[in-house]
């Protein structure tokens, strides 16, 4: 790390799933930073993992779901997503598998995704089995949580799980065909450049 920087990796996640079920469980844990020109919101925050600092941005879609009007900017860059749904509106469970498939489709294919069962203070209005999900995330390659940003159990625990996998996985070089190092004033950081394959695609502009 460069001296005078404040982190060493700086990780953009992105939160999809339907509206309403939660996703902006992280202004609880998260400093809300800003409103980007794209229609979505993003937190920020800071944590060590190992002795590397890791500035994490955490976008929301702040309910732009609903118009169909993400784009691939929001995943632009994205080495994580965590994918979220309602553990009592099954619905919202039905749709994880879309969900993925525009993951899939737009986002960069070495993507870390959790999927995460939001609103488990719910207990008596489940709708989603526990297993049943995890048996999903486990056939689609995903990690699984479940969390309740009512009582804020597991929302720490969710992010910190998140970002270890993707240090983990940066550290070990495995992004490096798909990344490329961006050296700001304030540090080194590395994110991914592209949500569109380099093998198909040279990517250009800015934005």
């Amino acid at each position: 790390m460069a001296e005078g920087s404040n982190f060493d990796f700086l990780f953009k996640v992105v939160l999809i799933g339907d509206s309403g079920v939660g996703k902006s469980f992280t202004r609880n844990e998260f400093n809300l930073d800003s409103k980007s020109t794209i229609g979505v919101e993003f937190a920020t925050r800071t944590l060590a993992i190992d002795d590397k600092t890791i500035k994490a941005q955490i976008w929301d879609t702040a309910g732009q779901e609903r118009y169909r009007a993400i784009t691939s900017a929001y995943y632009r860059g994205a080495v994580g997503a965590l994918l979220v749904y309602d553990i009592a509106k099954h619905s919202t469970y039905a749709n994880v598998t879309r969900w993925l498939k525009e993951l899939r489709d737009h986002a960069d294919a070495n993507i870390i995704i959790m999927l995460v069962g939001n609103k488990s203070d719910l207990k008596h209005l489940r709708a989603v089995p526990t297993e049943e999900a995890k048996a999903f995330a486990a056939e689609n390659d995903l990690s699984f949580i479940e969390t309740s940003a009512l009582d804020a159990s597991n929302v720490e625990s969710a992010f910190q799980t998140i970002l270890a996998d993707i240090y983990r996985i940066v550290s070990s070089k495995s992004l490096e065909q798909s990344s490329e190092p961006i050296k700001p004033s304030t540090g080194d950081t590395i994110t991914v450049s592209s949500s569109v394959d380099p093998r198909t695609k040279q990517s250009g502009g800015c934005c």
